[in-house]
């Protein structure tokens, strides 16, 4: 019984909606809507690697300088994650690579525990004697590290590596989940 009036107030209120001029109505859309922060990472892994090692992977000391992360920003408006990605990459640590000789990793996406901030995570494989440059203001240093004698990281770069299996985090499946 209590569904019929349910029923009408929904019939209203679409009816007025889609009476709307459309660009009210994507205003309204986008006011009710769940909005995310996108950000692109990159992990760098030495493309002249012996199978047989670790590996090594490029970090970033950043301000305020109290544990190193990965090379990461914002998307752009618009911007597609892998043009993104290549873009903060070269930015933050004067290495270019092609958005093509960018990887996606598994998982791709990784939503962090609030739910609003979701990183979309790439691949490159560049020599090890690529120049680093840096500006000295967003980032501090940029490095090689072997990946089993890696430094003190920061909690979300920690986090986000252990998706991979990599970190201090890697062996702790519930913290990837608590992310």
């Amino acid at each position: 019984m209590t569904s019929r009036p349910v029923t009408r107030v929904r019939g209203v209120f679409y009816g007025t909606f889609y009476r709307l001029p459309s660009r009210w109505r994507r205003r309204l859309v986008r006011l009710g809507s769940q909005k995310y922060i996108v950000g692109a990472v990159v992990l760098v892994r030495d493309a002249d690697a012996d199978p047989g090692t670790p590996g090594r992977l490029v970090l970033l000391r950043q301000p305020p300088g109290y544990g190193w992360s990965l090379p990461a920003g914002l998307l752009k408006r618009r911007e597609r994650p892998v043009v993104g990605a290549a873009r903060e990459l070269f930015e933050e640590s004067g290495v270019r690579v092609s958005p093509d000789d960018l990887v996606p990793l598994t998982p791709n996406a990784v939503v962090h525990a609030n739910g609003r901030w979701v990183d979309v995570v790439f691949e490159a494989r560049v020599p090890c004697d690529v120049e680093f440059v840096v500006d000295g203001g967003e980032v501090y240093e940029a490095a090689w590290y072997r990946l089993d004698a890696l430094p003190p990281l920061t909690p979300p770069t920690a986090r986000l590596l252990a998706h991979y299996g990599i970190g201090p985090y890697a062996d702790y499946p519930e913290v990837r989940r608590g992310d």
